[in-house]
């Protein structure tokens, strides 16, 4: 996990993307604030939070199912560093790494989008 990479604007997790998406052979993400990131250009997220001058649409009241903000990953995501914080996530992130959760499985499709709501992703965050 490279925690250096953090979390995009969407709540996806940059910090293990980057590494899953180089070990299947491809270019790998530098993050949204990176200036670099190919899906800058289209990502409501990312428009939209930096025109409210916030980090991430974690840190909005808003509820948003535009793109992958309408996925039980990402809602699940955004619910628990809501709840817990943005270090707490991480934390739980790169613990969860450890016990072998994967975060791209096949593809961008890994672990935690087998669960069917918000409430199982946090619940898999938590272990």
């Amino acid at each position: 996990m490279n925690r250096e990479l953090g979390i995009a604007r969407c709540g996806l997790a940059c910090c293990l993307c980057s590494d899953e998406i180089k070990r299947m052979g491809a270019e790998p993400c530098t993050g949204c604030e990176s200036g670099k990131c190919a899906f800058a250009p289209q990502c409501k997220s990312y428009h939209c939070s930096k025109e409210k001058g916030l980090k991430g649409c974690y840190e909005c009241d808003a509820i948003c199912e535009e793109g992958v903000l309408g996925k039980a990953k990402v809602k699940g995501f955004i619910a628990f560093i809501q709840r817990y914080g943005l270090e707490a996530f991480m934390d739980r992130l790169e613990e969860n790494e450890k016990k072998g959760v994967v975060y791209h499985r096949a593809g961008v499709v890994g672990d935690y989008d087998d669960c069917q709501n918000a409430q199982e992703v946090i619940a898999m965050l938590k272990g």
